[in-house]
């Protein structure tokens, strides 16, 4: 069965309705690659909310999400976006305010409760102000962190690393310790070879005793040249096969197991095939 509504509603008529409905408060609309995105005011952005909830024809009933982005080239560096569902319509719309480090952004905590979260989890990632949410404390991040770790101007490495200490058995942080040039890397090389007894090694000789191969220096010419290579080739296509015959089965027959059919001929068949014949004097005999 279908389902009685679209995968998602048109946005025919949306960004009018929203206009008139947000007024001043909305300063750019947009309708790219099927959303509808507007941006509104930040000090009007709990009326116009609430607009965009009670208006018939809109109608976005839901906070689906509340997410940012960072432009650190702007003076108001970031966007702080709200997802909103209509249920009734089936239709979704994005709105976008512009702040900075200082600027508060007043909370929708008053409209929909579960703002507090979200808000906090954006507080947390890029440092963002909602005035008037009334526990906005870090949630993803731990105890003592510093800075917010989804700004484009916070190091991918971060600023301390955390590890269980077993001297002081509790976990300790440090200072990040990431630096290429301190890294220590132990592969083998498959051309040069290890200088180390690998385990295993020292059942090479009979006296059990084995002496790691130097790695042969770099640029040395190979031992072996070009035309023995291709003169053991040559050997190896000419070579008779060391089976006498050729060991394929052409019918199960071959095998030594089942029969050369698998009982699907037509006097093998049952005459109803539905009906399978029982072994014996069964009631379907």
């Amino acid at each position: 069965m279908r389902a009685p509504a679209p995968a998602y509603a048109a946005n025919d008529g949306v960004i009018e309705t929203a206009t008139a409905a947000l007024g001043a408060a909305l300063l750019e609309a947009q309708d790219l690659v099927g959303e509808v995105t507007l941006l509104v005011e930040r000090d009007q952005l709990v009326p116009a909310m609430i607009a965009l909830r009670d208006t018939p024809g809109l109608e976005y009933q839901q906070l689906m999400e509340i997410a940012g982005v960072d432009y650190p080239s702007r003076v108001e560096r970031f966007d702080v976006c709200y997802h909103l569902l209509s249920v009734t319509r089936n239709h979704r719309i994005r709105v976008r305010v512009r702040t900075d480090e200082v600027q508060p952004v007043p909370s929708v905590t008053g409209i929909w409760p579960v703002a507090g979260w979200l808000e906090r989890e954006t507080f947390d990632m890029y440092g963002v102000i909602f005035e008037g949410n009334l526990d906005l404390r870090r949630i993803l991040t731990d105890y003592g962190f510093r800075g917010h770790p989804q700004r484009k101007d916070f190091p991918l490495s971060g600023f301390a690393e955390v590890r269980y200490s077993e001297e002081a058995k509790r976990v300790v942080y440090e200072p990040v310790k990431l630096a290429q040039d301190f890294r220590s890397f132990d592969f083998m090389s498959p051309w040069e070879g290890a200088e180390y007894v690998l385990p295993g090694d020292e059942k090479a000789t009979p006296s059990g005793e084995h002496k790691a191969a130097l790695p042969q220096a770099k640029g040395a010419p190979s031992p072996v040249t070009a035309e023995q290579v291709r003169r053991a080739d040559d050997d190896k296509k000419d070579s008779p096969p060391n089976a006498p015959e050729t060991k394929v089965t052409e019918s199960p027959a071959q095998t030594g197991a089942g029969k050369s059919d698998p009982g699907n001929k037509p006097e093998e068949k049952p005459k109803d095939p539905d009906v399978i014949p029982s072994k014996g004097e069964g009631q379907n005999q």
